[in-house]
């Protein structure tokens, strides 16, 4: 007699973000010839629970230096044991070809989340029933993590499904798009090229999205949710082609935080410097590097650091990311994060200056 296999559903835990930091790479995949999709288990078993859409982020160590950077998680939780991330090679970017070049299966890494808002499941649930999902380049990630988990369900959406890429060569997860459109009778698939490329049977979309082709693809546009995710010019692009539909945009919903931006960059372009409010403020005193700002009653830490001149360590500025996370050593502040920093870290006096405004006068220790 066989011998019986094991329920891995009974071996597994749920995964805890306040307590699991750690995922290890078990596969790559090469997409296109410049994306990678990089799939993570956790080294002991673990179930992982996250809305479709949400991100990661990872904390590597490049170069003896510490580097946050968020990516939107690929995958789809209805496959709850792996997560995957879909990265696209950027030039100059110092992360995106960090893992191109370094990460390879075996390799551990700290992570942060999941954590983000972006998702149909949360802000309009499969009961709406009409879906326009709107993706650009690696942009197609958050979109593909929730068609995967619609598909997986069986949940009867109505989902119109329009991609952007240069060529059709660089078109992410096309074979799977193919397939998705396949096996759902409401699932339209549209593919916009740039130019043809080498492909030249190309039957798809040729040029940019336009509004004729929104309108081809998605006749009943005005009854529509609509998630959009890609380079801020074409989220951008996006908004003037629905307005000018006179599309209700109470009904579109976006990535709102542009992760390519910090790829390119290495860092978020700093903020203009936020007058201090007419409210009573405090004293920051930053420890090691021996300077001191006053922060208006309305002002985060890092908005009142930027205003006197300094430079601070960090990226999305939204409390996501982690990058300027430093200890408190004294005071108090309302911090209201979006993933960047678990309980424990704050249980042992860690903040994030980017969405910490002080309650009393605070000394950090950076």
């Amino acid at each position: 007699m066989n011998a019986r296999m094991p329920d891995l559903a009974s071996l597994a835990q749920q995964w805890d973000g306040a307590n699991d930091d750690t995922l290890v790479c078990r596969h790559v995949r090469q997409e296109t010839a410049d994306v990678k999709t990089f799939l993570f288990a956790a080294p002991a078993a673990r179930t992982m629970r996250y809305w479709p859409g949400q991100y990661l982020t990872l904390e590597l160590d490049i170069d003896g230096v510490r580097v946050n950077r968020c990516y939107t998680l690929s995958s789809t939780p209805t496959r709850p044991d792996m997560v995957s991330i879909t990265v696209k090679r950027v030039p100059g970017g110092l992360v995106s070809n960090w893992l191109h070049d370094n990460l390879q299966v075996g390799a551990s890494v700290r992570v942060l989340g999941p954590g983000g808002e972006f998702s149909c499941f949360l802000q309009a649930p499969p009961a709406a029933g009409k879906y326009l999902f709107l993706s650009a380049g690696s942009g197609v990630t958050p979109l593909m993590s929730m068609a995967r988990a619609l598909h997986d369900l069986s949940f009867d959406a109505d989902i119109a499904f329009v991609h952007s890429a240069r060529t059709p060569a660089d078109i992410i997860f096309a074979r799977e798009l193919e397939l998705l459109a396949h096996n759902q009778r409401r699932f339209r698939l549209g593919l916009v090229c740039e130019r043809r490329g080498d492909a030249a049977a190309w039957a798809g979309f040729t040029g940019y999205l336009s509004r004729a082709v929104l309108e081809h693809i998605a006749p009943d546009l005005a009854q529509r949710e609509v998630f959009c995710c890609g380079p801020a010019p074409y989220m951008a692009a996006v908004r003037a082609l629905l307005q000018e539909a006179g599309f209700d945009m109470a009904h579109y919903h976006q990535e709102s935080f542009a992760f390519e931006t910090l790829e390119a960059d290495g860092a978020s372009q700093p903020a203009a410097p936020v007058a201090a409010e007419a409210a009573p403020g405090f004293t920051v005193k930053f420890e090691r590097l021996g300077s001191e700002v006053a922060c208006g009653g309305g002002q985060t830490i890092l908005e009142a650091a930027r205003a006197a001149g300094m430079r601070l360590p960090v990226s999305c500025t939204k409390g996501m990311c982690g990058t300027c996370k430093t200890r408190m050593l004294s005071g108090q502040v309302d911090m209201r994060h979006a993933g960047g920093i678990r309980q424990r870290e704050i249980d042992q006096g860690w903040i994030l200056p980017c969405c910490s405004r002080p309650l009393s006068d605070v000394t950090l220790e950076r």
